[in-house]
């Protein structure tokens, strides 16, 4: 099977599938105390209007990234800004900063309607305002990571259902395939990762290659999905600089992790079936 035929068929399957209970897996580093947090407190949990929430990061003092779904509701408009919020660090109740957002910018030619689809995937990013910085002393932002060697190791650090309360940290998986704007990767991941952080190794320091986008669990096969950052970052930035107010859109079909239990709310994360 070729990339092209694999990266359909990999989309696909992740539109059929329900979301799968958390597993249980020595992979994942619940990170609990502030020593274990330390060099990942840019990551945190977006929180989103009624209780759902993603995972995002910071990438400058005043700017968080996650995944551009996570913005949507099930009412087929752009959750208003000032329903967002940033806690960066979160664990246990206990954050190391937080913020509000004041605008948000999505990624050009992404659709809240077009599920998990190789170019909405691509394009599946929105890049976050904060009404104030968080001091880098605090939470030092996260830089973009280049372009993926074949079989990159990475990383992921993400907020999910079951694991809510703290960042969970998979200290390594791999880079799968990469194809036209959009990454597979052998990653856990769950309801509530979206718009989790990639990171890859630059030397001593992890940067961000990607984000998760959507992903799927099922029997010991783990598949997460994510896109190119680099030029939408660019674009996403300069797009932030010209807007006044956050963007409506349709509501993409997503679930997202309501806070703290099961219960659902539109959003974020894994297609329905």
């Amino acid at each position: 099977m070729n990339v092209r035929r694999a990266l359909s068929a990999g989309l696909a399957l992740i539109l059929l599938c329900a979301p799968a209970a958390m597993a249980q897996t020595s992979s994942l580093i619940r990170l609990t105390d502030r020593d274990d947090l330390f060099g990942w407190e840019a990551v945190g949990r977006v929180e989103l209007g009624r209780g759902g929430y993603c995972t995002g990061v910071l990438i400058a003092p005043d700017q968080v990234l996650t995944a551009a779904h996570c913005v949507y509701d099930k009412a087929n408009r752009g959750i208003p800004a000032d329903a967002i919020r940033f806690r960066a660090g979160l664990r246990d109740g206990v954050v190391i900063s937080e913020a509000a957002i004041t605008r948000y910018a999505v990624a050009q030619g992404y659709d809240p309607q077009g599920g998990m689809r190789r170019d909405n995937v691509r394009r599946d990013v929105a890049l976050l305002q904060l009404t104030q910085p968080i001091p880098s002393a605090q939470a030092a932002p996260f830089r973009l990571f280049g372009t993926p060697q074949p079989g990159q190791r990475v990383s992921v650090v993400s907020y999910g259902r079951h694991r809510d309360k703290a960042p969970s940290w998979q200290r390594d998986c791999g880079l799968l395939w990469r194809a036209k704007g959009v990454m597979g990767f052998d990653c856990a991941v769950i309801n509530g990762s979206s718009g989790a952080p990639v990171f890859a190794r630059d030397g001593g320091r992890a940067r961000i290659l990607s984000l998760v986008s959507g992903g799927k669990w099922h029997e010991d096969e783990r598949r997460a999905y994510g896109m190119d950052l680099p030029d939408l970052v660019a674009r996403l930035k300069q797009d932030l600089r010209g807007m006044a107010t956050a963007p409506t859109a349709a509501n993409p079909g997503f679930r997202r992790v309501q806070v703290g239990g099961e219960r659902k709310s539109s959003g974020a994360k894994f297609a329905r079936p």
